[in-house]
């Protein structure tokens, strides 16, 4: 049996005032409150926010190539990203940075290693905060990491961890968890993107095929991204439905909203799931 209950992803737009170029404290400080031992968080942000605190103290931000930048920005920002949950979570739960990459998943071995990682976490009174590890992550040593997976087993499902959306997505099936929280900049997936009153409540199925048959329709409504380098609500929507399948319930919703609110649908977000 599994110790954790709900494994929350949080997206890079969501902790930032992007009229402001900075962190939105407000954001950080509801969501760490509400965490607890035998919830997971996995955290983007540490590119977005290396990149704003480089911005502030040079006034300028680092050119030349983009995978190099991004590295950077990283290492800049996951130390920030880590010191400001810190300080919201309630002082009596303990904090662990989790660093993965893609092998971490693909690896029989360091599955079963992160496993216990994270499940003894819940019973010390700890919250692991995910992110993946663009730091020390080369793309295309990770590239032909990739390939050479694809090649040796071609029919296996190779993860990728091409975003944190996938990375909260793999995590959740790894621990066995029944609930996923996607917390955006957003309320949802909308029919619209340009209209708020269509978002969709709810795709649901009896069994995974009609499942896929519908996100697969609603995916075609999903244009754009909330920043560049980001795949948006079609890849989000993707990821969400991996994890349906494995009879996991899947809610996107505003970051704005509180945890409890969202789980029990007193505010507006998209559900995903197989119904029981």
């Amino acid at each position: 049996m599994s110790n954790i209950d709900l494994v929350i992803k949080i997206g890079s737009m969501a902790l930032i005032r992007r009229e402001d170029n900075d962190i939105d404290y407000n954001i950080f400080a509801r969501l760490s409150s509400e965490l607890r031992p035998g919830m997971l968080l996995v955290s983007s942000g540490a590119t977005e926010i290396g990149r704003l605190d480089y911005l502030k103290r040079t006034g300028t931000a680092l050119t030349g190539d983009p995978e190099q930048n991004k590295t950077d920005y990283s290492a800049q920002g996951q130390a920030i990203l880590m010191e400001t949950y810190r300080r919201f979570v309630r002082p009596e739960y303990g904090v662990r940075q989790v660093l993965v990459e893609h092998n971490h998943f693909n690896d029989p071995q360091k599955r079963l290693h992160l496993y216990g990682l994270l499940q003894r976490a819940a019973e010390q009174g700890a919250i692991p905060i995910i992110n993946y590890n663009d730091c020390v992550s080369d793309e295309e040593n990770r590239k032909m990491e990739l390939t050479t997976l694809h090649a040796l087993n071609p029919d296996a499902q190779v993860v990728e961890c091409v975003d944190n959306d996938e990375t909260a997505a793999v995590v959740a099936e790894l621990v066995h968890t029944r609930l996923l929280i996607l917390l955006t900049s957003t309320e949802g997936i909308y029919a619209d993107p340009q209209d708020p009153e269509t978002l969709v409540r709810e795709i649901s199925a009896p069994d995974a095929q009609t499942l896929e048959e519908k996100v697969r329709s609603w995916q075609t409504h999903c244009v754009g991204s909330s920043r560049a380098g980001a795949n948006g609500a079609g890849a989000k929507l993707e990821f969400a439905l991996r994890s349906a399948r494995t009879g996991v319930e899947v809610l996107i919703a505003h970051a704005r909203y509180p945890i409890q609110k969202i789980l029990s649908g007193e505010v507006n977000r998209t559900r995903i799931a197989i119904e029981k």
